[in-house]
């Protein structure tokens, strides 16, 4: 499905001012602002990035004023940790693509 990737319209300084501050956030280091970015430019362009920033931005003020509640970060790897299967799948499936041979074996850990 094509979804619509249009900003809708609505009071322009608060565009521009979500805009600058999704810049901004892209670049402030070890966040979760800042991977979405990375995320999302690899498919869509950074332009576009950006203003899906600006939404996902003004998404989390609103249910912050709604709640009352204080903007916890969810870190840089949140989307690492989601699906580490998919990742690690991933993450072979290029090595491989690389001419490299690849096998897996889980770190044990000492607790």
């Amino acid at each position: 499905k094509r979804r619509s990737n249009r900003l809708r319209p609505g009071a322009p300084w608060l565009k521009t001012t979500l805009v600058q501050c999704a810049v901004s956030a892209s670049k402030a280091k070890g966040t979760y602002l800042r991977a979405l970015y990375h995320r999302l430019r690899a498919r869509r362009g950074p332009k576009k990035a950006i203003c899906a920033l600006a939404a996902s931005m003004l998404t989390a003020i609103y249910h912050m004023l709604k709640d009352g509640t204080f903007y916890t970060d969810l870190g840089p790897d949140h989307f690492d940790r989601l699906d580490k299967k998919h990742q690690t799948s991933r993450l072979v499936r290029r090595l491989k693509e690389l001419g490299y041979a690849v096998q897996i074996e889980p770190i044990p850990t000492t607790s």
